[in-house]
């Protein structure tokens, strides 16, 4: 049977995913950690977290998160897991606990079922042929999961392929044509270094050219907190921006992003500040960067060039309800 959340079955669940969900790359839970991923989720809720009992063992875990302040929230229900015990990897039995979660999102007022990132409980995976370097979240579904092929046979659209990049700073190092391209920009007035508040300025303004709010209160928040950001700057006035530049605990690069004002593009800006940022993140002993992009998407190319390798990938997948 299936029943909601229940504390007392937290070490079962615990001992149910470090059997199970790592056969898929996830990292391991302690109860520290698995707390903090589900329960001290500011968006875990009970009623959307299932357990599948067998003879009163622990079988299965579903877990999914609602809210209306998250991106779409207003009509999606997220998907954040769904783990069986491998003798009860069926159809039947990955349709029960689907079959919990879209109804409780019916029950919540949801339109669709979605698994991408905007899900904010974020589940980390280790990246393959790695010392356990890993990411901190996980886009959709591993392509090539049991659960990936189930979710298709039951109507899910497979909406884009996220590209798992993986890049071991110890071997990186700017390329003879991104150094030629640097120094053309230059010849046309532009910069790229860090930021340094006594010969820059205009963050706010370059920021308001992108339709991204995140980075209109994240970058400023870093720059007051003085977190190293990369900025290409025309003459000091800043232009594009790439950051922050902070190494992780685990030794990952973590950055939220990279954009050159549209007013300033087609001087090859965005591929320097891409190259500066690895190479800010070596100076600071950071061991690896990782991060996604669609499958199609013209930048592979670029990440390639600084020595990225595909590691993984993972489908980004929506049914409506």
């Amino acid at each position: 049977m299936i029943v909601t959340w229940d504390s007392k079955y937290i070490h079962d669940v615990i001992a149910l995913w470090n059997k199970e969900a790592v056969i898929d790359g996830y990292k391991e839970h302690t109860e520290a950690s698995f707390t903090d991923l589900f329960l001290s989720n500011p968006y875990f809720d009970k009623e959307t977290a299932f357990i599948l009992l067998e003879s009163d063992q622990v079988k299965g875990f579903a877990c999914g998160c609602t809210g209306d302040d998250i991106p779409l929230g207003k009509v999606a229900g997220y998907i954040t897991c769904i783990v069986l015990s491998s003798e009860l990897h069926t159809n039947e039995n990955y349709k029960l606990m689907l079959d919990a979660l879209e109804n409780r999102f019916r029950i919540l007022g949801k339109t669709q079922a979605d698994m991408l990132f905007f899900n904010p409980m974020l589940v980390p995976w280790y990246i393959p042929d790695t010392p356990k370097h890993e990411h901190n979240n996980a886009p959709g579904v591993p392509v090539n999961s049991f659960l990936y092929s189930f979710l298709l046979n039951e109507g899910y659209i497979e909406r884009e392929i996220e590209v798992a990049m993986y890049l071991n700073l110890s071997n990186f190092s700017i390329p003879d044509d991104i150094k030629a391209k640097e120094a053309k920009a230059a010849l046309q007035g532009y910069s790229a270094e860090l930021f340094d508040s006594e010969r820059h300025s205009g963050i706010e303004e370059m920021l308001n050219g992108f339709d991204n709010p995140l980075w209109k209160t994240q970058i400023p928040q870093y720059v007051s907190n003085n977190v190293p950001i990369v900025i290409a700057a025309l003459e000091g006035k800043i232009v594009g921006f790439a950051g922050p530049v902070i190494r992780q605990d685990n030794g990952r690069a973590f950055f939220a992003g990279i954009g050159v004002h549209p007013d300033y593009e087609g001087h090859g800006l965005g591929s320097i500040l891409f190259f500066k940022l690895c190479e800010a993140f070596q100076n600071i002993q950071t061991e690896y960067m990782s991060l996604f992009t669609g499958h199609k998407n013209p930048a592979i190319r670029i990440y390639e060039k600084a020595g990225f390798k595909k590691v993984k990938q993972f489908a980004v997948m929506r049914r409506i309800l």
